[in-house]
């Protein structure tokens, strides 16, 4: 009869595109016992993780939650719940995950205007502005930090556009929140999800979403319920409120574990968290300029969070992330769609934006590369 071993995983140096290495304190969060999820401790617990959410978005938005569910259930979760069939939305497309958001609006029944961009590249509002008095749209669908790129898509005016438009402005903000600045009120953000794997350094499995006023009043302004029973935002609002009112039994472990990753956000403070990642990303773009190896995103675009590097000629995408895993004990990834086997994504997120992990990764480059 086959036997199995204890559980025994390595403790890895993440520095892929997620998930990134995690706090001792938050995996401690989630070896505490077990609460029931109406449990007057775990309601309580929930109002903390509520407002420690709103810290880290910078919002005041009374539904600011997480959603039980990785990035990609917030970001279908904010499209089943803003779009109805025959609705039009218009998505800046300059990466993966735009593609994703696509193919998402396509399914519920939305009419999709595509706003293309080289991947690397980011919109302006002015393009906005200009595809939308092509295509009026209820709904604008940006991802602030794309994943697949390391390009960053500033929002600075970008909601006054989308408003001029009567639209509402939809932002992906999974591998922004808590590592560069994010500012939901003073930017104008309708309505944003993000993902707790990325910049929270928390295990992936919960979703924050917040969501603003015009959001909350288009959702309940629907002519149809939304298509999705489990992520109808109008039900989740419902348990995350005061009243408590039963929709799922919460993953109560993980919340655990995302509010000692938010409390671990408060402690360092927005402002020093942020300047962390942007000084352990120059010291990253620094080291692999001088192994003369390109960084495909133009430094105004570049996501300190994200590195994307084209791959050189003549070297093995595979063999070379493999001994760094090997050798070294260092995920970094490959690239996704048109950058797969022509890039490597590296990301300092989170617990990973340390400097020695910065050196480590750029010594065994040089040596790996060297070879």
């Amino acid at each position: 009869m086959k036997t199995y071993s204890d559980l025994n995983t390595p403790e890895r140096i993440l520095m892929g595109p997620g998930p990134s290495m995690v706090s001792s304190r938050v995996l401690r969060a989630m070896a505490h016992p077990l609460l029931g999820h109406l449990d007057p401790k775990f309601i309580e617990l929930m109002k903390e993780v509520q407002e420690l959410l709103r810290y880290t978005f910078q919002t005041q938005n009374e539904m600011t939650l997480p959603i039980s569910g990785t990035g990609s259930a917030g970001m279908e979760a904010t499209v089943a719940n803003l779009l109805e069939p025959g609705d039009s939305i218009l998505i800046v497309v300059n990466g993966y995950f735009g593609e994703r958001l696509c193919d998402m609006a396509g399914r519920y029944g939305a009419t999709v205007h595509r706003l293309n961009k080289d991947w690397g590249t980011a919109a302006t509002p002015e393009e906005v502005d200009a595809a939308l008095k092509a295509n009026p749209a209820k709904v604008v669908a940006v991802v602030h930090a794309e994943t697949s790129t390391g390009a960053m898509t500033p929002l600075e005016g970008m909601a006054e556009v989308v408003h001029k438009h009567g639209a509402l402005l939809l932002v992906d903000c999974v591998t922004s929140l808590g590592g560069i600045p994010l500012k939901i009120d003073d930017w104008g953000i309708d309505i944003a999800y993000s993902g707790t794997q990325k910049c929270l350094s928390c295990p992936p499995g919960l979703s924050p979403v917040t969501v603003g006023p015009r959001a909350r009043e288009a959702f309940h302004q629907r002519k149809t319920k939304v298509a999705n029973w489990y992520l109808d935002l109008t039900m989740l609002e419902a348990y995350w409120g005061d009243d408590r009112t039963y929709h799922h039994t919460a993953p109560i472990s993980m919340n655990f574990a995302l509010r000692e990753a938010l409390r671990l956000v408060h402690e360092e403070g927005l402002e020093a968290r942020q300047q962390r990642h942007r000084e352990n990303a120059q010291l990253l773009w620094d080291g692999l300029e001088e192994l003369d190896l390109r960084l495909i995103v133009p430094k105004e675009y570049r996501l300190p969070t994200l590195t994307t590097v084209a791959i050189p000629e003549g070297v093995n995408d595979m063999e070379i992330r493999k001994r760094l895993l090997d050798e070294y004990n260092i995920e970094i990834s490959g690239g996704l769609g048109i950058f797969k086997g022509k890039a490597w994504r590296i990301g300092l997120m989170g617990h990973t934006s340390r400097r020695e992990n910065v050196s480590l990764l750029l010594s065994a480059l040089s040596r790996l590369l060297a070879r």
